[in-house]
């Protein structure tokens, strides 16, 4: 029965362990992309719901799906020496390995796309400039246009106001 519960203990000590590691993986993930808070807590359920599957799954498995004092305490104690001896170096390897990958990821997609930037460039340059200018140089145009007409309204308004007299009637300038 002491061997029995022995052995338990070890494999819900490793079922920490892993609970552990799968908290470290998100934490991993958190401090190398940056996440909105919904995404976190989205996250936060995903580690909740994966790791209460392991810990359903083992007692289940193991001992026949009681769940005694010495499970939650194989379970804590695996959790607690996984933090303590391993997350911070699993931690950092793994932050630097990913910021690896997203550089090196980066980089080839930056490769691959400068054809296509450096074509839509002058593509650009060659067809879309003359446009603008053109149409830049309508605006103004325009733009002139309109002032000077408006101009000439404010004036013949300004006469015809003055013109008016009090009864409503033009006056014979």
């Amino acid at each position: 029965m002491a061997q029995n519960q022995a052995y338990l203990f070890y494999i819900f000590f490793l079922v920490g362990v892993l609970v552990g590691l799968l908290f470290d993986i998100f934490r991993v993930l958190r401090k190398c992309f940056k996440h909105s808070d919904l995404t976190t807590i989205f996250q936060d359920v995903i580690f909740f719901i994966l790791s209460s599957a392991i810990i359903t799954y083992t007692v289940f498995k193991f001992n026949s799906g009681i769940f005694r004092s010495y499970v939650a305490f194989g379970i804590g104690t695996g959790l607690i020496a996984y933090l303590i001896i391993f997350s911070k170096t699993f931690i950092k390897i793994n932050v630097k390995i990913l910021q690896t990958i997203t550089k090196t990821f980066k980089l080839i997609i930056k490769v691959v796309l400068f054809p296509i930037i450096f074509f839509f460039t002058l593509l650009k340059r060659l067809l879309f400039k003359p446009f603008s200018f053109i149409i830049i140089n309508i605006k103004k145009f325009l733009k002139n246009i309109l002032n000077n007409t408006s101009k000439k309204f404010i004036k013949i308004h300004n006469k015809t106001k003055k013109s008016i007299n009090k009864e409503g009637f033009y006056n014979n300038v």
